[in-house]
């Protein structure tokens, strides 16, 4: 049977089920912010400071806290959370009690809602506090007063649960389905290195007698190939520009792209004549980031920043697809890592000039650097397209749970 169905007033809402209300997130919870630590708060031992990172798996390096603090700031398995800056999601906490760190709230239901509805209608809500009503620019974030103000739809208890209950089940299936795909596409990634490393280091031609390079990361090498420091086979180019005009480069783990130095976004320089000149064809690496920094072969004439490091090969009797491979290799498995320096091994961990340049490297002959690159261009396309298929398919997923959610918790569908 078909409800009958009202005008919300809403915009995000649209039209919900006639016994329907629409109330303000302040009429069904109680929300805490996070207490702002500072760096020089944060201990090795103590309890856990929980932040954004902390919710989304990208941090590698935990911080905690032994002093005392009020104990609302205090998280127990099983709170909902919210991070209102950068991400806007909502988070269910599973872990030991830890401390709840600014830009999270602590979200705490009152006896009006069902407590699994009120974590979709927040899940679902975050998506749909659009620019309007966040506040910065740096840093995207929804205030506590934004917050507590934000409209939203509200059904009766009994289907409250109802909703609840079927949401639960239905995209705990389609994280479970997520899940394997990303641990797919990490498994075609690690095949696609590992045909990479082989080919890099061992040659592509089958039965052929190997020597010892005495260097671990290459391991065995054909008899007709050569150990050479990088020095031998590169050489550093620092050609400072002198003036403005040139397309600004930038190296993302993506590859060198231009930058479009007319948006605001992101970090730009005063004077640009004092960048260096990157020619097509020059290698460019960021060295000061050996964790997300990366390496690439420039399709552009421009500048790129003066503290990267741009090179090209000495010769012309080289293949640079086959050093380009073997360079993007050293950051993926983290050879030059091993052999950077800095304060920490996280941010600004460097590769030192004299480091990069005694680096001892597998040389084939010309011929077979080819055969080599040619080969790669080959099945790393091969591996590429089956990881871009999968990545599709995530986005067809995630959009398709979105659109679960939005339409049960706001009563486009009625759970049967």
């Amino acid at each position: 049977m078909t409800r009958i169905m009202k005008d919300s007033g809403v915009e995000w809402i649209g039209e919900i089920p006639e016994n329907w209300e629409v109330v303000k997130f302040k009429n069904i919870g109680t929300y805490i912010n996070g207490y702002a630590f500072k760096p020089e708060d944060w201990t090795t031992a103590g309890k856990k400071i929980v932040r954004i990172q902390d919710l989304t798996g990208s941090n590698d390096n935990p911080n905690f806290y032994d002093g005392i603090i009020d104990e609302k700031y205090n998280i127990t398995r099983g709170d909902y959370l919210i991070s209102w800056a950068a991400t806007l999601d909502a988070f269910i906490w599973d872990n030991d009690d830890a401390w709840l760190n600014q830009h999270i709230f602590k979200a705490i239901p009152k006896n009006n809602v069902t407590n699994k509805y009120f974590f979709w209608l927040i899940k679902e809500s975050m998506q749909n506090m659009n620019n309007e009503n966040k506040h910065g620019i740096m840093m995207q974030h929804v205030t506590l007063g934004v917050f507590n103000n934000f409209n939203i739809p509200l059904p009766p208890k009994n289907e409250q649960q109802k909703i609840a209950a079927f949401l639960d089940e239905k995209c705990g299936a389609i994280d479970e389905i997520i899940s394997k795909t990303e641990q797919s596409i990490e498994e075609y990634k690690k095949l696609k290195q590992s045909v990479i490393t082989k080919a890099i280091t061992k040659g592509i031609r089958p039965n052929r007698p190997m020597q010892d390079s005495n260097i671990e990361w290459i391991g065995k090498i054909p008899t007709d190939w050569e150990i050479k420091k990088l020095k031998f086979v590169f050489e550093i180019k620092k050609e400072i520009a002198g003036k403005e005009g040139y397309t600004v480069l930038s190296i993302t783990q993506t590859g060198i792209k231009p930058k479009n130095i007319t948006s605001n976004e992101g970090q730009l320089a005063s004077d640009y004549s004092k960048y260096q000149l990157v020619d097509k064809g020059d290698f460019a690496m960021n060295h000061m980031d050996l964790l997300t920094g990366w390496v690439d072969i420039s399709k552009y004439d421009g500048v790129t920043s003066p503290d990267y490091r741009v090179f090209r090969l000495k010769r012309v009797n080289n293949c640079n697809r086959y050093f380009l491979y073997m360079m993007q290799l050293c950051y993926l498995n983290k050879i030059f890592y091993g052999l950077g320096q800095g304060v920490s091994g996280f941010g600004r961990w460097r590769l030192p000039t004299d480091m990069f340049l005694n680096f001892l490297i597998p040389l084939p002959p010309l011929d077979e650097q080819k055969e080599i690159a040619d080969y790669l261009d080959e099945k790393c396309a091969e591996i590429d397209i089956l990881i871009e298929k999968k990545q599709r398919f995530l986005a067809e997923m995630a959009n398709y749970k979105k659109s679960l959610i939005y339409e049960y918790v706001t009563g486009k569908k009625e759970v049967a």
